[in-house]
């Protein structure tokens, strides 16, 4: 979405942009970056 950059949460398992407020999850090593499946930050 912003093309900033992405930060990498090991405990959550997530890449999170903070420009955006989402966090993409990771799944069996494949990061998800679908909006649709992004959780919000607040």
């Amino acid at each position: 979405m912003t093309r900033g950059p992405l930060t990498y949460d090991r405990t959550r398992q997530e890449l999170v942009s903070r420009g955006a407020k989402l966090a993409f999850p990771i799944r069996e090593g494949v990061p998800i970056m679908l909006v649709e499946d992004a959780r919000t930050l607040d």
